[in-house]
This record gives structure tokens, sequence and C-alpha cells, in this order.
């Protein structure tokens, strides 16, 4: 310390941990499924792709929209469910991936800044709490039925994404 300098403090805090929230919404009912896992692993995400396969019985396929996250891929269930399931499954799930760095065109990106704003703005001490209080705002807000208003339309995809394409096409144009 200097003289006549402002004492400074490092404000350090024990972490309690640090686990995995998966969701889905459908952006025209309101409809989420959430859940709340220890970690991210790809025994998690198969588990909770067959979680949503299970709420919807009678679809013949679901589209789903994710990011690029090592996990998200059908290997996920090959390498945690009996071939004839994960079969099942891959056949059930059409996958849909948003470009890196596109996290924006990811509705439940949308879903999860409302539950950081809403609930994971502080610090929470434990899993099981985390979970009770993230699991009733997702009920809460599958009661109300919040849906997710998508304005983003095709030409503004391709505006802002033109950078892009140029550089995938750059040995056609």
């Amino acid at each position: 310390m200097r003289s006549g300098k402002i004492t400074r403090e490092h404000y350090a805090y024990k972490k309690n941990g640090s686990c995995s929230l998966l969701a889905a919404i459908e952006p025209l009912t309101g409809k989420r499924i959430a859940k709340v896992y220890d970690r991210r692993t790809k025994a998690d995400y198969a588990d909770f792709m067959d979680f949503i396969v299970q709420h919807y019985p009678n679809a013949v396929q679901l589209r789903v929209i994710q990011d690029n996250l090592n996990t998200h891929n059908a290997s996920s269930f090959y390498e945690n469910f009996s071939a004839q399931k994960a079969f099942e499954l891959t056949q059930k799930l059409d996958f849909y991936y948003t470009p890196k760095s596109a996290s924006w065109l990811n509705m439940i990106e949308i879903e999860f800044s409302a539950l950081a704003r809403q609930c994971l703005n502080q610090r929470i001490p434990s899993k099981e709490l985390l979970e009770k209080k993230v699991l009733t705002l997702v009920k809460e807000r599958n009661d109300k039925k919040i849906k997710i208003n998508w304005q983003f339309s095709i030409n503004d995809a391709r505006d802002k994404m033109e950078i892009h394409y140029k550089k995938v096409n750059s040995n056609i144009l």
C-alpha cells in the first residue's frame, strides 16, 4: 500500500460448484422443458433428449435447433443407450445446428437470458436450491404460456450472414 491510497480488498468467495441446465422451448406455444444436471456430459445430453422425446409420444419427428457443442450429436445416444434405442432417437430427432458465433439464432438462448435475469443472476449455494428455483421459474413461464415472437426473417439472416457466405463460396465468386 502506498501512503494516501485507498485500501483495496479482493472479493473472495467459496465456489460451491457448478452444474448444467438443459432446456427446450416450443416458441409458438410457450411450452418449456428443463432439467438440471451435475455436469455437461454426453450421458446428460442423451438423457435430456430422451426426456424431450417422452414428452411427445405421438410425434413423428421433432426439430431441434441447437448449438455445435461437442455433446450435441447422435454419438451421445450410441454411447449411452442400446443400439436400438439410439437409432430410434436419431430417427425421431431432426437436428439443426446454429453457426458458430451465432447463438442469437438459437431461440433457447432467449429463454436462458430470461432465466438469468430472473434467477441465475445471483449466487445459489446448492444444486438442490438452484434446481428448485429454476424449475419453479420454468413452470411459471409455462403456466403463463410465454411465447417467443421471433422476428428474424430469412432476408435478415442473409444480410447478417453475408460475410460467411463469401468465405464459404470464395472459390465460386
